[in-house]
C-alpha cells in the first residue's frame, strides 16, 4: 500500500538473491503474482475481506475466484501453496462484520480448490486476539478461544484440521508493549532478560512463547491438540513510536531468527516452526489508525534498501541483505520552508496540515526518527514529503510562497528527507503492489527465509 511501488519483477529478483523462497500476499493482484511465475518462490494468495461475502454466499463465485486467481496462475508457473481466506476477519475492531461469512467462505474456497484438483490449502490468518486467558489467571494453560466466537472457532479449526491445513496466527510482541505501558520491555525479546512466567511446570521467558502456547492450549480444548500452527505475521516496526526503532527491530529479529534456526520451538511445541516476517517493505499509505508505526514494518525501506544487518539463517552472522536493483529516483531536489516569506507565516499551520494530510509525516511524531527537528525543520519535512509524494511537481512546492526547491540535501542528523522513486505503477495499471506488503516465511530446515 504505497504511493510509489517498485516493479514486482525487481522485487522478486531481490527475494531470490537473498534466498527467500516463500511469500504471503494480501490479495491475488495479477501484476504482483505474475512476477512470481517460474521464480521458485512459493506463494500464499488471499481472498480480501471485502470479497468474503460473495464467495461465502455463492459457491460459484468461489469456483470463479479459484479459477481466475489460483488455477490460471499455477498454469502460468506460479507455485501457489495456500489461499488465505480473509485477513484477521475476527478482529474486535470489525464489530463482527465478518463473523457470519468467514467460515462459509473458507468451506467454499477449499471445496473449489479440491474440485479443481489442486493441492492447495485454504487457511484463515487470524489475529492473536481470537484467544485469551482471563485477567485473573493470565497464563497459557488458562487460555481458550474468545467466548463470543468460541463455537465458531471450534468448527473452523476442526474443518482446517480435517483438510490438513494449518492454523495461521499473527503474533506481535511489539503490540503487547505498545498497548500496555506497564508491559516489561525485555519480555518482548528473546534474551531472557525479564522475570519468567511459570505455568504447570513450563517456564516462559518471552511473550511470544507465552502467546503461542496460549493458542496451543486453546486448540487442545477445541479437540485438535496436534494441529499444525504457522505464524502468519511477526515483526517489529522501525519508526513512528518511541519503541519502534531500528535498534529494537534488529534485536528482535536477531533473537527470533536464532530461536527459529535452533528449532527450539516453545515449551509446549518444541521443534521446527514456520513464521512469516511482517513485512517486506514499508507502506506509506497504510492506515495509521492503530498507530503511526503501521507504515514502518518493512525490513526494507520504500526504495528497497535493507534497514539493518540480519542473518536469515539465524547463525548470527549479521550483514545487510541485498536490496532491490534498478530502482530509479526522481531528481536530487528537495522542497523546504522559505523563511523569507514572513508575510505568509499566518498560513503555515494550514499548509503543514495540508501537506501531512496528503503525505506521510509519521516520522515527525513523538519518539520517531525526526522528532528532534527544529520548528523550521518540521515545516521543511512536511513540505518535502508532500513534494516527493506528488512526483516533485513544482506546484507541490509552493504553499503560497512558503516553500522553495533546493538542490542541497535537506536531511538533518538522523532524519532523512527522502527523494522519491519513479513509480513502477506509472507504466502499468495503477494498483497497489501488495508484494511490498508481503511477508517472509522462515524455512529453517533449508536455512533460508521462506
Amino acid at each position: 500500500m504505497m504511493s510509489h511501488p517498485m516493479h514486482p519483477a525487481a522485487v522478486v529478483r531481490m527475494l531470490a538473491a537473498n534466498g527467500v523462497d516463500r511469500v504471503k500476499l494480501f490479495d491475488a493482484d495479477p501484476w504482483t503474482v505474475s512476477a512470481l511465475a517460474g521464480s521458485g518462490v512459493q506463494a500464499m494468495l488471499a481472498v480480501p475481506n471485502d470479497h468474503l461475502a460473495s464467495v461465502g454466499r455463492d459457491p460459484r463465485r468461489a469456483r470463479d475466484w479459484v479459477r481466475d486467481n489460483v488455477t490460471r496462475n499455477i498454469e502460468a508457473g506460479v507455485d501457489v501453496r495456500y489461499v488465505a481466506v480473509g485477513n484477521e476477519p475476527f478482529l474486535k475492531s470489525y464489530n463482527g462484520s465478518f463473523i457470519n461469512i468467514t467460515f462459509p467462505a473458507l468451506k467454499n474456497i477449499q471445496r473449489a480448490l479440491d474440485a479443481a484438483g489442486l493441492r492447495v490449502k485454504a487457511v484463515v490468518p487470524l489475529n492473536a486476539d481470537v484467544y485469551n486467558s482471563p485477567d485473573n489467571n493470565p497464563v497459557p494453560s488458562a487460555g481458550n478461544f474468545r467466548k463470543d466466537i468460541n463455537t465458531l472457532m471450534v468448527s473452523i479449526v476442526n474443518f482446517l484440521h480435517r483438510n490438513d491445513a494449518p492454523f495461521v496466527v499473527n503474533i506481535y510482541p511489539y503490540l503487547s508493549l505498545y498497548q500496555n505501558p506497564n508491559f516489561p520491555l525485555n519480555f518482548s525479546f528473546f534474551d531472557g532478560g525479564s522475570k519468567p512466567v511459570y505455568d504447570k511446570g513450563m517456564v516462559y521467558t518471552n511473550v511470544f512463547d507465552a502467546n503461542f502456547d496460549t493458542l496451543v492450549w486453546s486448540l487442545r480444548k477445541a479437540g485438535v491438540p496436534d494441529m499444525k500452527i504457522v505464524v502468519g505475521e511477526i515483526g517489529w516496526p522501525t519508526d513512528g513510536d518511541k519503541r519502534a526503532n531500528v535498534k529494537y527491530a534488529e534485536k528482535f529479529y536477531d533473537g527470533f531468527l536464532k530461536k527459529i534456526a535452533k528449532n527450539i520451538g516453545t515449551p509446549l511445541r518444541p521443534g521446527h516452526m514456520d513464521a512469516y516476517l511482517f513485512a517486506l517493505i514499508d507502506e506509506n499509505q497504510k492506515s495509521v489508525l492503530p498507530g503511526r508505526f503501521e507504515r514502518h514494518w518493512g525490513l526494507f525501506t520504500y526504495d528497497g534498501k535493507p534497514k539493518f544487518p540480519m542473518d536469515l539463517s539465524g547463525n548470527g552472522q549479521n550483514s545487510y541483505l541485498l536490496g532491490v536493483e534498478g530502482v530509479q529516483y526522481l531528481p536530487s531536489q528537495w522542497c523546504v520552508f522559505n523563511k523569507d516569506a514572513k508575510e505568509k507565516y499566518r498560513e503555515l499551520p494550514a499548509s503543514v496540515n495540508y501537506a501531512c494530510s496528503n503525505a506521510d509525516c509519521t516520522p515527525l511524531g513523538y519518539g520517531s526518527s525526526c522528532n528532534g527537528l527544529s520548528h523550521d525543520g518540521n515545516i521543511s519535512y512536511a513540505f518535502n514529503i508532500y513534494f516527493q509524494t506528488m512526483d516533485q511537481d513544482v506546484r507541490a512546492c509552493s504553499f503560497g510562497g512558503l516553500a522553495k526547491i533546493v538542490t542541497a540535501n535537506a536531511s538533518q542528523g538522523g532524519c532523512v528527507f527522502p527523494v522519491q522513486i519513479l513509480s513502477a505503477s506509472e507504466r502499468m495499471v495503477p494498483v497497489p503492489l501488495r508484494l511490498l506488503a508481503a511477508f517472509l516465511v522462515l524455512a529453517v530446515a533449508m536455512f533460508i527465509l521462506m
